[in-house]
């Protein structure tokens, strides 16, 4: 059985520096970090770093949660990334916006009212 999204994977093509920058997006250190993988603990789920693979911005797109989207999006794009969709009301009083990682990765933020944390196990 399914039990919930645990980790996002993203490729990057030089390590050391995303997981500088990713320690200052998150602010915080990785608790997991090796040539082959960097991982940090994000609200009780992974965000892993690769050295290896292609970075790009198709496939899925992993939203993180946040209570302020505007303050992080401008936050996280003056750290560098590129905003590729800005903050959107899809409905519900769900905001949601995409940036770039300075690897060509999508970075979604959400910030979902109705998200129930005590959900999450």
């Amino acid at each position: 059985m399914i039990e919930g999204l645990r980790t996002v994977v993203y490729p990057v093509t030089d390590i050391a520096d995303a997981t500088a920058w990713y320690k200052r997006v998150l602010e915080r250190e990785p608790y997991f970090n090796e040539p082959f993988y960097v991982g940090f603990e994000v609200g009780g789920f992974e965000l892993g770093l690769i050295p290896d693979g292609v970075p790009g911005a198709t496939g899925a797109t992993a939203y993180w949660g946040t209570q302020d989207i505007v303050a992080d999006v401008a936050r996280i794009a003056a750290l560098g990334a590129t905003i590729d969709s800005p903050v959107a009301d899809v409905g519900g009083g769900i905001l949601v916006a995409v940036l770039l990682d300075p690897y060509g990765n999508r970075l979604g933020v959400v910030q979902n009212p109705h998200f129930d944390l005590a959900k999450v196990r």
